[in-house]
């Protein structure tokens, strides 16, 4: 093997290479690939100049600079996009400012060479991704260029000043592609329907506030200042008043009230119609980049031929075995980060944070289990690779964040039992119970808590990291200026060191760069869906959180990162299926919270079976008046376990006197069985949830057929664009039967008068044998 492959020296070009309108000493390059120096003759050396030459026998142009490290520059030959354009047959016709050097967007043609430089291997069987694993290269980008869509995209959109201007989704498909573009757009639409959303949120929330001190419920409560309550606790925890809540009562009917419900149905609504109206817009852009019947199949072949002709397909599999591997180990993950929530007994407020940093860690650990199931399932592509990823990813991202949510909503203060019988863990620890208001506002509480840190913490730290790295990273590598001797001339810098410089002294990127923005977006979807009627203000956080995500993701990806290998792409993926997933899972959640969490069904219950109102006949008090005392049981103190310590009494109570305590639930006093009034309550909630979750899929239903997913206009657009093909098809058929015929009659009254060819057998007078056909052509002028 030669001691070093063939570098182009950088003056020494092709002038038929050099870009005609480009300064002379000025150089396009494709991909910059970044090594250590390493020893001469060295195992990472070696593997280095293996690669190297590989890309060399592809007919890539190779530059190398040495600094404190060394840059590989490559540029791909002219073939290879040429034989991508006639594969697919669709060359790209939208272009942003082309490069002369090809008739391909730019971010085509770094597509490309991505595809090839990644599955390029080595005599040894080794490719890109294994050498950098062994540190033979470190670092492999596409260069930010100063180009005309970067120039705009950095002073119009990548600026905190344009936080309300729309943005320009053409000019980020230019730069960044396909995948981008429409990570954006989709970004930039749910924000603005997030606008309507957090309106009425709001609305609902400000109703509540209005009524924070005329509820019925709340004044009883506030009054009930004889009511003696059960300890919450067996050690340490005395008896106390109900009146002590008061304002836990107030707030909690702030959030739990018959807005609260509407709202719920209307965010149902909204989540269909946002996904509707998204795949309309997608629909439309789509078309105008002329990618609605892209095939990414094809795409991917195509390239594979590119860069091998050998190269087989790897056909389609299943393994039932290896599914259902991967579905035991998913619910095992799903369980464990639930289960982890329920021995959880500390404050809901210290707990909601403790929830957060626990979910920064097993994001984390997520991810890791994720890859591996991946690695499991052998994926046949990389697209298919992705998908299953990000369902799996997704999944235990979604019950890492939510299971403390599940659990507060749906079994906290429902599963511990009742005084003199608590259920308890390992037979020794009480489970918590809820408020005599609900555990409503323990859920609201947790919601908050969880989506203000997560999006502030989260966004700041998404921000300063990046921007210290890439200082950090500027000040290291910066070179130290060199004394000049006197007399001495100033040697001639190369032009492209500064470029690859400052290019590689920006943040890394990689394949999750872009998917993480996709997670983060969607869990916040979750929240902003799945448990709203806990926390009408939802939308509104998410809607300001958004405001600055876009900025924010806009400045990271112009100015603090390296640049994004573009993806072709004609709609967000397998993300719109999870969004889809987490519509239904909205009906569901919101139905399960009026109809467990909510005091609302029971308290109708109340209102037209037992209230005032039904049995007395009397309209002249509110209807919930005594509500309360329904809804409170009642213990005797004598029958507490023997391991209860209740401690000394504070000075308002004295201890020989109490003989009966209340606890939230509907029992009989006698041998604390469930009452009539349970059972009416129980029915009423599964009739709810049931006529809820029929009425809202419905209305999902209804609204999702009435509002089509492509509109008119480009079902038009593509019918037009079809019958101008297959007319323009049929006029050239008809053409050329109708002038076939005239030149075969022309050519053959030619034929007739040429005169033998020189040295044929009738030139030459003779009878010789006509020579093959093959070797005699005739050349018509």
């Amino acid at each position: 093997m030669q001691d070093e492959i063939l570098l182009t020296p950088w003056r020494d070009f092709p002038v038929e290479d050099r870009d005609p309108l480009a300064a002379p000493d000025e150089e396009e390059w494709d991909f910059v690939l970044v090594s250590d120096i390493h020893e001469v003759g060295s195992e990472k050396e070696i593997k280095r100049k293996k690669f190297l030459d590989e890309l060399s026998k592809k007919g890539f142009t190779i530059k190398k600079i040495e600094d404190k490290k060394l840059f590989y520059g490559v540029r791909a030959p002219k073939q290879i996009f040429q034989k991508y354009q006639g594969l697919l047959r669709k060359p790209d016709n939208r272009l942003q400012n082309p490069n002369v050097h090809e008739d391909i967007p730019v971010t085509t043609r770094i597509r490309i060479v991505n595809f090839i430089l990644q599955n390029t291997t080595t005599p040894d069987l080794e490719k890109l991704h294994d050498l950098m694993k062994k540190k033979v290269f470190e670092a492999t980008f596409p260069l930010h260029k100063k180009e005309e869509a970067r120039e705009f995209l950095k002073e119009k959109w990548a600026r905190w000043r344009g936080i309300f201007c729309k943005q320009p989704i053409e000019k980020i498909r230019c730069y960044f592609g396909e995948k981008v573009a429409l990570y954006f757009a989709w970004l930039g639409w749910y924000t603005y329907l997030l606008g309507f959303a957090a309106a009425v949120g709001t609305v609902v929330f400000v109703a509540g506030i209005t009524v924070f001190s005329s509820s019925q419920v709340s004044k009883e409560i506030c009054e009930a200042s004889n009511t003696i309550m059960c300890p919450l606790c067996d050690q340490k925890c005395s008896f106390w008043l109900l009146s002590d809540t008061c304002t836990y009562a107030k707030v909690t009917h702030m959030i739990d009230n018959e807005g609260t419900v509407l709202f719920a149905m209307f965010m149902a609504i909204w989540a269909t119609v946002f996904l509707e109206l998204w795949k309309r817009q997608r629909a439309t852009v789509v078309t105008n980049w002329d990618l609605y019947r892209w095939d990414e199949e094809e795409e991917e072949l195509a390239m594979e031929l590119i860069n091998n002709l050998q190269h087989e397909p790897r056909q389609y599999q299943h393994s039932y075995f290896r599914s259902t591997i991967i579905l035991l180990l998913v619910l095992l993950m799903s369980n464990f980060a639930f289960l982890r929530e329920q021995a959880n007994t500390m404050a809901v407020m210290t707990g909601a944070v403790l929830h957060y940093i626990t979910i920064v860690v097993m994001t984390k650990v997520n991810r890791r289990v994720a890859l591996y199931l991946c690695d499991l399932e052998k994926p046949r592509t990389f697209s298919q690779r992705e998908n299953n990823f990000t369902v799996k990813i997704f999944t235990f991202q979604f019950f890492t964040n939510f299971s403390s949510l599940i659990y507060i909503a749906f079994f906290l203060g429902r599963i511990n039992g009742h005084p003199g019988n608590y259920v308890r863990i390992a037979g020794k620890w009480r489970l918590e119970e809820c408020h005599p208001s609900g555990c409503i506002t323990d859920l609201f509480i947790q919601m908050a808590i969880i989506m203000m840190l997560k999006q502030t913490i989260s966004n700041v730290m998404e921000y300063l990291v990046p921007w210290i790295a890439h200082k950090l990273r500027k000040k290291q590598q910066r070179p130290k200026k060199r004394c000049m001797i006197l007399g001495e001339e100033e040697e001639a810098e190369d032009p492209c060191k500064r470029q690859w410089l400052s290019n590689y002294q920006l943040n890394e990127v990689n394949i999750f760069s872009l998917f993480d923005e996709f997670l983060e977006m969607v869990i916040q979807y979750s929240f902003t869906t799945i448990f709203v009627a806990a926390f009408p203000l939802a939308p509104l956080l998410a809607f300001c959180n958004n405001l600055f995500e876009i900025r924010l993701d806009a400045i990271k990806m112009m100015r603090l990162c390296r640049r994004m290998v573009p993806r072709k792409a004609n709609d967000i993926g397998i993300w719109l299926h999870v969004l889809e997933a987490i519509g239904i899972l909205a009906v569901i959640g919101n139905g399960l919270v009026i109809a467990i969490t909510s005091d609302f069904i029971p308290m109708q219950v109340y209102k037209y079976t037992y209230s005032p109102c039904m049995t007395e006949n009397n309209t002249g008090v509110d209807c919930l008046t005594g509500y309360i005392n329904h809804s409170l049981s009642t213990f005797r103190i004598q029958d507490f376990e023997p391991y209860t310590n209740v401690p000394e009494m504070q000075p308002d109570f004295v201890r020989d006197e109490i003989k009966e305590c209340r606890y939230r639930d509907y029992r009989n006093a006698d041998d604390y069985s469930y009452t009539v009034q349970f059972w009416h309550i129980f029915a009423a909630r599964l009739a709810f949830l049931i006529l809820f979750e029929h009425v809202a899929l419905c209305v999902k239903l209804i609204a999702a057929w009435y509002v089509p997913d492509v509109p008119q206009c480009v079902k038009n657009q593509l019918l037009d664009r079809k019958h101008s093909n297959l007319h323009e098809e049929l006029s050239m058929m008809e053409y050329s039967t109708e002038v076939q015929p005239l030149l075969t009659e022309e050519n053959g009254k030619r034929g007739l008068e040429l005169p033998p060819e020189p040295g044929s057998a009738a030139g030459a007078g003779g009878t010789a044998a006509a020579p093959p056909a093959e070797t005699g052509h005739v050349h018509w002028l």
